[in-house]
Parts: C-alpha cells; sequence; structure tokens
C-alpha cells in the first residue's frame, strides 16, 4: 500500500465519520476496494466509492458507467446506471441510509448493521452487497495492513477513532 493510498484511506475513514457511517474505518477500506482508492471513474465523476446503483427514486442524480459482475460464476461486463453524489460525506450517508432502508429486506445487511466487530460487519454486508464472493477477504486485507490488523478494538466505537488511526 502507497503513502498516498493510507492517506486516501484516513481522509475517507473522517468523511464515514462525518456521515455517522458504523465501522468507518472497515467502510473506508470497503470503498477503497470498491473505487480503487477513489480512482475509478464512478468516484472521480461521481463521488461513488461503494458502486452504488440507482435507487428507484433517486434523491442524488445518475450516471451510466460500464461495470463487471461475477454472475453464475463468471465475469461478465454490463452497463449501468449508478449514483452520483455531491460530496464523498453524501455518498456515506446514503450507504448506510441504504443498509438501514433494506435491512428488513437483506437479513446480510441487518446483521452487517448489528455486528459487534468490523471483521463481523464487512463478512455480513458482503454477502449481499457484492457479487464478488472474496469481497470481505479483500476489505479485511486492505484494513489490516493500513490498520494494524483487527483485534485491536474494532467495536462500533470505531467510528470515534477513525480519524487518529496511523
Amino acid at each position: 500500500m502507497t503513502q498516498a493510498q493510507r492517506d486516501w484511506l484516513l481522509a475517507t475513514a473522517s468523511e464515514a465519520v462525518q456521515a455517522k457511517h458504523i465501522y468507518a474505518r472497515m467502510a473506508a477500506c470497503e470503498a477503497a476496494l470498491e473505487s480503487n482508492y477513489g480512482q475509478s471513474t464512478l468516484a472521480r465523476d461521481g463521488n461513488n466509492l461503494f458502486g452504488m446503483k440507482a435507487h428507484i427514486h433517486p434523491e442524488h442524480g445518475t450516471i451510466i458507467l460500464p461495470t463487471k459482475e461475477f454472475l453464475d460464476g463468471n465475469w461478465i461486463s454490463a452497463s449501468a446506471e449508478w449514483m452520483k453524489y455531491a460530496t464523498v460525506a453524501e455518498c456515506f450517508e446514503d450507504r448506510i441510509e441504504t443498509l438501514m432502508r433494506l435491512r428488513t429486506k437483506y437479513s446480510h445487511y441487518m446483521a452487517a448493521l448489528l455486528a459487534q466487530t468490523s471483521e463481523d460487519y464487512v463478512r455480513e454486508v458482503s454477502k449481499t452487497w457484492s457479487t464478488d464472493p472474496a469481497r470481505a477477504e479483500k476489505c479485511i486485507a486492505i484494513f489490516n495492513e493500513a490498520f494494524g490488523g483487527l483485534g485491536n478494538g474494532n467495536t462500533h466505537d470505531d467510528v470515534q477513532s477513525a480519524t487518529t488511526a496511523t
């Protein structure tokens, strides 16, 4: 991990704290994976760090871009309509609101919201959030490299300490 990527993670975790996203540092690691540390076209042009597809009644703008989906054991290319946000904090706010709104429809979102560790959180949310079967492990690997591993107090209070992590 480069120093620029680490700096991006810390700044992004701070945005997650501002948006009151649980497990802010892990959420920043999810964002790093989904957006290539903010370098994807979707992140640059739409402040969309999570690959949030357009909602039925979007409150924000949208953008159409190509994507890859893991379906029936294969990666396929497709185009999709994505959310577009004015700020990164707005993206995190919509992300946590989406998890809350869909928690009764997707049991993994409920389990993620109730998780007692950041590792449990990302494992649960990844079961429904992404078609990549290795997503959770990739996020945990980013977290371990950037923040020194899991077992170091990563509870819900992690949200408060995201800007002080080194």
